[in-house]
């Protein structure tokens, strides 16, 4: 099963973990993103600690999604009309989800 193979991955000592952020965790560079992804929550998710998390969704797609949209900028060398294109996004959604996550247009 795909979960307990995700879960034979996390090596002890676990790294420690900031409220609200997930941790990165080594994997297997042949797997897929989405394995990639079930290997993270599924550490998430275990050492809460006790802690309560709301908005899980948005967090989760603020760390994939900024680091993609300044991968794709840099890829582009900050054009931003073929990185919306590569995207699939349109310019002007591009440029709120710069702003809202603080990416600078590059000079």
């Amino acid at each position: 099963m795909m979960i307990g193979a995700a879960i034979e991955r996390i090596e002890e000592p676990e790294p420690k973990q900031q409220r609200g952020q997930v941790t990165v965790l080594q994997a297997n560079r042949t797997d897929p993103l989405r394995e990639c992804v079930r290997t993270a929550m599924t550490y998430y998710l275990r050492n809460l600690d006790g802690h309560e998390v709301n908005d899980l969704h948005e967090m989760v797609l603020g760390e994939v999604e900024r680091p993609l949209i300044e991968t794709v900028l840099d890829h582009t060398r900050g054009n931003q009309t073929q990185a919306s294109r590569l995207l699939g996004m349109s310019r002007s959604t591009l440029r709120k989800k710069m702003v809202r996550y603080g990416i600078r247009q590059q000079d």
